[in-house]
């Protein structure tokens, strides 16, 4: 028997585990650069404006450092220079979520040791992991291509940004079978990858930032040279279309898939060459509670949102400076602008539009964090309920976690932003608490979709990841594109986000956040109430 006997039909198998999730990343991301495309498209018809707005982006550090390398006045590349990184990322996410949930969780939840009782190679689930990622990236590297083509964009440069969404994802899909050799649970395993995303991302900002200028074109500097998002980038859509970039992405890809092979070789199965460290004989008080075990399983997660949440919120800040130039650039941005923030002053609009993308996100933790709820349900939980520990108060204390997270992110998102643009403005320090409040106002809307994660997980618990990343996944769409793409109103509805007060341009009211937080509420209720009759496993 080879090493990698059976491989076919563990790729088979890993298909059908993905059936939902990879077609719900593909169509997400697929759609969120068509909407942001054609928002692009409308909103820079004009050669004049189109240029003023890319040398206002070329020369602010904040826009380059989070917006992407600016490459020209074209409408192809200053669509590459607004969506390109937002494509990156996410192909760089779904493919290291995908390997590690093929690979290392297989080993941690067991599935690996049962699979290994039949005829099947060593090096067959890493290899099936591999294909199927490499083959999500490929689809999504034709969508996002298609997807530009359909703007009305040249088919050269659509195929390059396309490429170079597909080559990050393979990337990163190799970087993370690394961290799954490394690691002995999914969980430090997808930390690890999400470091690596994070780490190839500040490189680039830092790249683009100190880059040089000039006209309409950013040159970026030595750091981005470290990043292979910032290896992406250089191929320059509708700019050249530097292919042999790719080589560089080529090598990266397989040179992590060698390594990770050869480690994956040199280890025990279910282990990681990380030794864990041994824990006290004794635990401490507080984990003698429902709540305290929860906070231990989930502090290393908002920890990682925490740091995660303070870049972003720095860099909206940051940002907020160079809105009125972005603004005075074209009419149609200021309209769309408008649209999002809900009108008033551009830098009033812009930070409610950005809050609002805000409080989805923080949303997206809840459901992470609440999907720790069936991986327990799959372990540990049986031993906990045999003591005189119960389901709801079990139960409880992962969502009071869960709940007190949302509220902590959003109210660092509002404080970094405001005192980020205060500092950048050299004043306006009293709209740090003004944008703190804006923040935490989203709090009913993320908490309405931690209550659906519950609800989901006590009736359907089969299928709550693929319906609460889906619900997640619909929402952000809606909230980022669904007012550009002027969608009926009883489909934008539909998300609890639509009913938040779009402060701080409109004045906040209770009735919304009151029956948003009922809806929350009855969402959550339902889900106790079945979980406490349903079997467990």
């Amino acid at each position: 028997m080879t090493g990698l006997a059976g491989t076919r039909r563990l790729t088979r198998l890993a298909l059908r585990r993905d059936r939902v999730q990879l077609p719900v990343w593909l169509a997400a991301l697929t759609l969120l650069e068509y909407g942001s495309a054609v928002s692009i498209v409308e909103g820079y018809a004009d050669p004049a404006e189109r240029t003023a707005f890319v040398v206002t982006s070329a020369n602010n550090a904040a826009l380059l450092a989070f917006n992407g390398l600016v490459s020209g006045d074209s409408v192809g590349a200053t669509i590459a220079s607004q969506v390109l990184l937002i494509m990156l990322v996410g192909a760089a996410a779904m493919s290291t979520l995908t390997v590690v949930r093929h690979t290392r969780q297989n080993e941690e939840t067991g599935r690996a040791e049962l699979i290994g009782s039949a005829p099947v190679g060593r090096h067959a689930p890493l290899t099936a992991a591999l294909i199927v990622a490499a083959g999500a990236n490929l689809v999504l590297g034709v969508l996002a291509a298609l997807a530009l083509v359909a703007c009305g964009l040249p088919a050269g440069g659509s195929a390059a940004s396309g490429v170079a969404v597909a080559g990050t994802g393979i990337a990163f899909a190799a970087l993370a079978a690394i961290a799954a050799q490394l690691t002995s649970g999914a969980r430090a395993a997808n930390g690890l990858a999400a470091a690596a995303i994070g780490a190839a991302f500040l490189l680039r900002g830092v790249g683009d930032a100190t880059g040089d200028v000039r006209g309409v074109r950013v040159d970026p500097g030595w750091a981005s040279d470290l990043s292979p998002i910032g290896w992406a980038q250089r191929i320059r859509p509708y700019d050249g279309d530097h292919w042999i970039v790719l080589l560089p992405l080529l090598a990266l890809t397989a040179a992590a898939a060698a390594a990770a092979f050869a480690l994956a070789a040199r280890r025990d199965l279910g282990a990681g060459l990380l030794a864990d460290r041994p824990g006290p004989p004794r635990a401490g008080r507080g984990l003698r509670s429902p709540l305290g075990l929860a906070w231990r399983l989930q502090r290393g997660v908002l920890l990682g949102w925490v740091v995660a949440v303070v870049v972003v919120a720095a860099g909206m800040g940051g940002v907020g400076d160079a809105v009125g130039d972005v603004v005075a650039s074209s009419d149609a941005v200021a309209d769309a602008i408008g649209r999002l923030g809900g009108g008033g002053s551009p830098v009033d609009a812009y930070f409610a539009a950005v809050l609002s993308l805000v409080g989805v996100a923080v949303a997206g933790y809840a459901v992470q964090a609440l999907q720790r709820l069936r991986t327990e349900e799959g372990g540990p939980l049986e031993p906990v309920l045999a003591t005189a520990t119960g389901r709801p108060r079990w139960l409880a204390g992962h969502l009071l976690i869960a709940a007190a997270g949302v509220v902590l992110l959003l109210a660092v998102a509002g404080a970094t932003t405001g005192l980020v643009y205060a500092a950048a403005t050299g004043g306006n320090w009293h709209l740090t608490g003004t944008l703190t409040a804006a923040a935490l106002v989203r709090a009913p809307a993320a908490l309405v979709l931690a209550g659906f994660a519950v609800a989901a997980f006590g009736l359907l618990p089969r299928l709550v990841t693929a319906i609460t990343w889906a619900v997640f996944a619909a929402c952000l769409l809606l909230g980022q594109i669904g007012q550009l793409l002027n969608l009926p109103a009883a489909v934008l509805d539909a998300s609890p986000f639509s009913h938040v007060p779009a402060a701080p341009v409109a004045p906040v009211t209770a009735a919304p956040l009151v029956v948003l937080t009922v809806v929350a509420a009855a969402l959550t209720a339902t889900g106790f109430a079945a979980f406490r009759r349903r079997d467990i496993g």
